[in-house]
C-alpha cells in the first residue's frame, strides 16, 4: 500500500502483542512510526530496532495513556518532531485482572475504565486538531469481539468498556467525517500474546481455542493487515465507522 509510505503513525501500547505487530507493518510499509509505550522501554526499542532493521523509520516515545498531562506531553512532542499525525492507532489497553462484577471495587474500575476506554477519548480528543488542521486522517481503535459477547470469566469490565469503544468509534466516524477523518475499529478475538500472561490459564486458552471455527488462536501478525487496509485510503476510502472482526470465525456477526 504505498500510499502509507512517509505518513506519520502513532501506535499506542506498541511495545508488545498486536501493537508491536501493527507499528512494525506499517514500517515496512514505509511510514514513520512512533512505537509507544508506558514502562517497557526495552521492548518498545526492540520493535524500533526491528523497523528500522527493515529499512523503515520508527521511534519509541512513552507517556501513561491515563494520565491527560502526560498524553498532552507525549502529541507534543510528535507535533514537534513530524509536525502531523495523519494515522492515529488506539491499541493500548489490558484487563488489569480478572474479576467478577460483584467483587470489582472502585479503584479497579476506575483502573479498567480509564485504561481501556478513557484512554481512547483523552489521545483522540488531542490528535483530532492536529488532522483537522492537515486535512484528514484516519483513527482506528482497538475493541475486542467481548465487546459483542460480554466476555470470558472475570472479563466483564474490560469487556463493556471495550462495548464503549465499538459505539464511540460510530460516534467519531459521523462526528469528524466533516474533516475527512475516517474512523473503523479492529476487534481481535483472542489472540495468542502476552496479553494473556497472568490472566488466562492454559487450560482456559485450549478452551478458548476449541470454540473457534479454525481451531486454533489467532496471531498479532494476522491483526497487522486489517490495519494496514483501514488506514490506506487506496483500499478503503469509503470505509467509515466500521469494525472489522478478526477471530477465526468466532464470532460471525
Amino acid at each position: 500500500m504505498q500510499d502509507l509510505r512517509n505518513k506519520v503513525v502513532l501506535v499506542t501500547g506498541a511495545s508488545s502483542g498486536i501493537g508491536a505487530a501493527a507499528a512494525e507493518a506499517f514500517g515496512a510499509a514505509g511510514a514513520n512510526v512512533i512505537v509507544h509505550y508506558r514502562h517497557r522501554r526495552e521492548q518498545a526499542q526492540i520493535v524500533v530496532e526491528r523497523i528500522k532493521s527493515g529499512g523503515g523509520m520508527a521511534l519509541a516515545l512513552a507517556a501513561d495513556v491515563t494520565v491527560s498531562a502526560e498524553v498532552d506531553g507525549l502529541i507534543a512532542d510528535i507535533k514537534q518532531r513530524f509536525g502531523r499525525i495523519d494515522v492515529l492507532i488506539n491499541n493500548a489497553g489490558g484487563f488489569v485482572q480478572r474479576s467478577l462484577i460483584v467483587d470489582a471495587d472502585d479503584d479497579y474500575i476506575d483502573q479498567v475504565f480509564r485504561l481501556n476506554a478513557r484512554s481512547v477519548v483523552a489521545v483522540s480528543r488531542r490528535v483530532i486538531p492536529l488532522m483537522q488542521h492537515n486535512g484528514g486522517g484516519c483513527i482506528i481503535n482497538v475493541t475486542t469481539q467481548a465487546a459483542r459477547t460480554g466476555g470470558g470469566p472475570g472479563a466483564g469490565l474490560y469487556a463493556a468498556c471495550k462495548g464503549f469503544v465499538s459505539t464511540l468509534t460510530r460516534t467519531m466516524a459521523k462526528e469528524l467525517v466533516k474533516d475527512r477523518i475516517r474512523v473503523n475499529a479492529v476487534a481481535p478475538g483472542v489472540i495468542d500474546t502476552a496479553f494473556h500472561d497472568g490472566h488466562s490459564s492454559a487450560e482456559m486458552l485450549r478452551n478458548f481455542s476449541a470454540a473457534i471455527p479454525m481451531g486454533r488462536l489467532g496471531t498479532a501478525q494476522e491483526c497487522a493487515g486489517s490495519f494496514l487496509f483501514l488506514a490506506s485510503d487506496t483500499a478503503s476510502s469509503y470505509i467509515t465507522g466500521q469494525i472489522v472482526e478478526v477471530n477465526g470465525g468466532q464470532v460471525m456477526p
